[in-house]
């Protein structure tokens, strides 16, 4: 769970800012006069921001086998946060891709899925919490194991959600990026090992001011003996707001009715 290629020298007196550019390793593509800022993240590692419409997510799984738990708050109106239900109902589907949005309560596009390299993504399979995390790795304290701690998902989102005054009951079903979960025909969940690979990405435009929360520890149902300290690449970016000819909004009806519930909140 030590990551020393991730430790950095200290910036230099010339430059005071630590921000180096990530983003040149894993979204070389991007136009440098855009970009904002990026992040690598440990397998198990948590964060979150608070980000403007108009603004862009690109996810980059660094590592096969990686997987970003996330959750999206209104940042003007914390109790208006994603909704996994309305989201596939609205859109008939259970799982993401391009094209698709990622609804709120009210009815709001709250984010987008503008580019896929992987094709799906899981809304259904959850987040792993401490008991299960126990029972598949062990127990691996910060007291003990210091940056090599286990850390559940279930915790990391919470831990971050709580710096913006949210708790246990304001958690909701997250989006696990870089993971396949289908279901057969009992109904039964079944993990898809695999799936993405190093290099894999997918880019999340941003509808509203939103409060962004993620975590990089495995999935519930990853059937991997050890924890799974798989990297993500993040670069956030000014993408600008959905256009009229934007694809996401022409992907289904119900997507365009939530874009324009969005733009309906930024008129002045």
């Amino acid at each position: 769970m030590e990551h020393p290629e991730l430790a950095l020298d200290n910036p230099p007196a010339s430059a005071p800012v630590d921000a180096p550019e990530h983003w040149r390793r894993f979204a070389p593509d991007l136009d440098p006069a855009k970009v904002l800022f990026s992040e690598l993240v440990p397998g198990g590692g948590h964060w979150s921001y608070r980000l403007p419409r108009g603004t862009a997510l690109r996810i980059t799984a660094l590592d096969a086998g990686a997987n970003l738990s996330v959750v999206l708050y209104s940042a003007q109106e914390k109790l208006e946060r994603y909704n996994m239900p309305d989201s596939l109902k609205a859109q008939h589907t259970a799982h993401y891709t391009r094209g698709h949005v990622l609804m709120s309560d009210m009815g709001r596009s709250m984010a987008s899925i503008t580019a896929d390299s992987l094709g799906w993504h899981d809304p259904l399979g959850l987040l792993l919490d401490n008991r299960l995390m126990r029972e598949k790795y062990g127990d691996h304290a910060y007291q003990q194991y210091r940056n090599g701690m286990y850390r559940s998902g279930r915790d990391g989102l919470l831990i971050e959600i709580g710096k913006y005054g949210l708790a246990k009951r304001d958690l909701v079903a997250p989006v696990n990026f870089f993971s396949k979960v289908t279901v057969d025909e009992e109904g039964r969940f079944n993990y898809v090992p695999g799936h993405a690979q190093a290099g894999d990405y997918v880019d999340l435009r941003l509808d509203m001011d939103v409060i962004v929360a993620y975590s990089a520890a495995p999935h519930p149902l990853n059937p991997a003996p050890g924890y799974p300290a798989n990297k993500i690449g993040l670069a956030v970016w000014r993408s600008g707001p959905a256009p009229a000819d934007d694809y996401c909004r022409a992907f289904r009806p119900e997507n365009a009715r939530a874009l324009h519930n969005s733009d309906m909140l930024y008129l002045i």
